[in-house]
C-alpha cells in the first residue's frame, strides 16, 4: 500500500510530545517525596516504590508492547497506550495512601510501556532518508532525556500552586491532546511477517526484572545479608538465566539476542542503560537534598535543576555534529566521563555549599548525558530493520527503564544503607526514644517531624547527626554512581565501532 500524504514533522511533533508526557513522569515525582512522605506517611521504601513501580512495569511490558505494535498497528497501539496512560493519571492523583499511589503508577506505566516502543519504531518508519532520521530520533532522544530532567522543575511548581495530585492530573490534557495529534497526523506501520507472541518469554521477564528490583528496595529493611535478599536475588539470577535459554531456543523469541552481537546496538545499550540508571538515581537523591538540607521549597528545589535541562537540551542538539566529526565513540564516551566527573562533584555538597557551585555541576551533567543519549541512541537504531523497528525499540525502551528502575532502587538502597548505619552509630541519638529513633530511621521528612518534638537543648545535636548521616549518603550514592559512569564510558570507547554506519532502510507496510 503506498505511503500517505502526511507532513513528517507534524508526527515527529505528535510522537515527541507522547514520549515527553511519559518521559516527565518518570522523575516529576521525585520532587514530590518529602510531601508524599509527609501526607502520606510514607517511609524510605514506600517512597522508593512510588518512583520505581512506574519504571518498574514499563520495562516489564515494553518487549510485549512493542511486539504487539509490530503485530497489530503501531499507531493504534499508540493511542491505546496514551488512554491507558490519562486515565492512570487521574486514579493516581485522586488517591489517598501510599499503597494505592503505588498501584496506580504501576497501572501508569502499563500506558508508558506501550508509548516508549510505539513512537520510536514509528519515527524510524515515518523518516526514509537516513540523515533525516538520525536528526528525528536525535530529538525524540533529547525529549525523553528533557522529560526526564524537567520533571522536578514541572512537578515543583505544580507544587507551589496546588496539591501534590496535580503532578498527575497534568497529564490527562496533554495525552488527551496526543491521542487526537495520533489519530489525524501519525501514519501506521507494522510487521508484515506479524511473529507469534512470545508469552513464557513475558513471563519469565517479568518475574526476573520484578523479583530482583523488590529485592534491592527492600535489601535495606531486611539486611543485605539476610536470607530473604540473598534467596531474591539468587531467584532473581535462576529467572534472567531460563529467560535467555528460553529465548535461544524459541523460534519466535520477544527478544532476538543476536542483536547484542551488533557492536552499534551492544555499545548504545550500555551508555543508555547505564546513564538512566544514574540520572534516575543522582536525581532521587538530589531532589531531597535541595529540599532538606538546603531548605528549598519543591519548586525552588526543582528551579536549582534547570541548568541541567538547559545543558542537556543544548548538548543534545550539538552532539550528533560532533559524532559525525570525531566518530561516535569519542562523543559518548566523552560525554560519560564528564558525567561521571560532574556526579562525584555532586557528592562533596553540604550544607554550605553556594547554590553556583550546585548549579556549575548541575550543567556539567547535563552536557555530559545530552553527549550521549542521542549519538548512542541512533547508534541502536541504525543496526535495526524497519520492520522490526518495534521490538527493537522495545529492547531499547526496556533497558532504558530498566536502568531507571534499577537507579532508584540501587541508589535509594545505598542511600538508605548508609543514612541508617550512620544514625545507629551517632551517639547524640543514644538518649532519645526508641520509637523516635525507629521513626528518624525510615525518612528524613520523619526525622523533622521527631525534631519539632524534641527539647531544644537535645534538638541542635540530633540535628546535626541526622544531616551529617543525611549527607553521608548523599555521597555514597553519589560514588556508586560515578563508578557506574566511568565504566560505562570506557565500554562504549571499546565496543562502539568508529564508523555508525546507516542500516538499510527496507520496505514495510504503512497504511493510514
Amino acid at each position: 500500500m503506498s505511503r500517505p500524504r502526511v507532513r513528517p514533522e507534524v508526527a515527529l511533533g505528535v510522537m515527541c510530545l507522547s514520549n515527553f508526557v511519559a518521559s516527565i513522569d518518570v522523575t516529576i515525582v521525585n520532587v514530590a517525596l518529602p510531601t508524599l512522605s509527609r501526607d502520606l506517611r510514607a517511609d524510605n521504601a514506600e517512597l522508593q516504590w512510588i518512583v520505581d513501580a512506574y519504571s518498574l512495569t514499563a520495562a516489564g511490558f515494553l518487549l510485549t508492547a512493542g511486539n504487539l505494535g509490530d503485530r497489530y498497528g503501531r499507531r493504534g497501539w499508540l493511542i491505546v497506550g496514551l488512554a491507558i496512560f490519562g486515565v492512570t493519571s487521574a486514579v493516581a492523583g485522586s488517591v489517598g495512601s501510599a499503597e494505592a499511589l503505588i498501584a496506580a503508577r504501576a497501572a501508569m506505566g502499563l500506558g508508558a510501556a506501550t508509548i516508549f516502543p510505539t513512537t520510536l519504531a514509528l519515527i524510524t518508519n515515518v523518516f526514509v532518508d537516513p540523515t533525516q532520521r538520525a536528526k528525528a530520533i536525535g530529538l525524540w532522544s533529547a525529549i525523553a532525556g528533557l522529560g526526564v530532567v524537567v520533571g522536578p522543575i514541572a512537578g515543583g511548581w505544580l507544587l507551589g500552586q496546588f496539591a501534590w495530585g496535580s503532578i498527575f492530573w497534568i497529564n490527562v490534557p496533554i495525552a488527551a491532546v496526543a491521542i487526537v495529534g495520533a489519530a489525524l497526523f501519525v501514519p501506521t506501520s507494522r510487521d508484515p511477517a506479524r511473529p507469534p507472541l512470545d508469552f513464557p518469554g513475558l513471563f519469565l521477564s517479568g518475574i526476573a526484572v520484578t523479583a530482583l528490583t523488590y529485592t534491592i528496595i527492600e535489601a535495606p529493611n531486611v539486611g543485605w545479608t539476610g536470607g530473604r535478599t540473598l534467596t531474591g536475588l539468587a531467584g532473581s539470577a535462576v529467572m534472567l538465566a531460563t529467560f535467555l535459554w528460553h529465548e535461544r531456543r524459541t523460534s519466535h523469541p520477544m527478544l532476538d539476542l543476536s542483536i547484542f552481537a551488533d557492536r552499534r546496538f551492544a555499545g548504545g545499550s550500555i551508555a543508555v542503560t547505564t546513564a538512566y540508571l544514574t540520572l534516575c538515581g543522582v536525581v532521587f537523591v538530589m531532589t531531597q537534598y535541595l529540599q532538606f538540607v538546603t531548605a528549598y521549597t519543591p519548586f525552588q528545589a526543582g528551579l536549582r535543576l534547570l541548568p541541567l535541562a538547559l545543558s542537556f537540551a543544548v548538548a543534545s542538539i550539538l552532539a550528533p555534529r560532533f559524532a559525525g566529526r570525531f566518530g561516535t565513540p569519542s562523543v559518548v564516551a566523552g560525554g560519560l566521563a564528564v558525567y561521571a566527573a560532574a556526579i562525584a562533584w555532586s557528592g562533596t555538597f553540604d550544607t554550605s555549599t553556594q547554590y553556583l557551585v550546585i548549579a556549575a555541576a548541575m550543567a556539567l551533567l547535563g552536557g555530559g548525558l545530552g553527549f550521549t543519549m542521542a549519538p548512542a541512541t541512533d547508534a541502536i537504531m541504525t543496526s535495526l530493520s524497519p520492520a522490526t523497528a518495534g521490538v527493537g525499540s522495545a529492547v531499547t525502551g526496556a533497558t532504558r527503564q530498566l536502568g531507571g528502575t534499577l537507579g532508584v532502587a540501587i541508589i535509594g538502597s545505598v542511600f538508605a544503607s548508609v543514612y541508617t548505619e550512620k544514625l545507629d552509630r551517632s551517639t547524640a541519638l543514644y538518649y532519645t526514644t526508641p520509637r523516635a529513633h525507629g521513626s528518624m530511621r525510615q525518612s528524613m521528612a520523619e526525622a523533622e517531624r521527631v525534631l519539632g518534638q524534641l527539647p531544644a537543648t537535645q534538638a541542635e545535636s540530633v540535628r546535626h547527626a541526622v544531616e551529617s548521616a543525611f549527607l553521608d549518603s548523599v555521597w555514597a550514592s553519589c560514588l556508586v554512581c560515578t563508578a557506574v559512569a566511568a565504566a560505562a564510558a570506557a565500554a562504549a570507547a571499546v565496543v562502539l565501532p568508529r564508523n555508525v554506519l546507516q542500516a538499510h532502510h527496507s520496505t514495510t507496510q504503512i497504511t493510514t
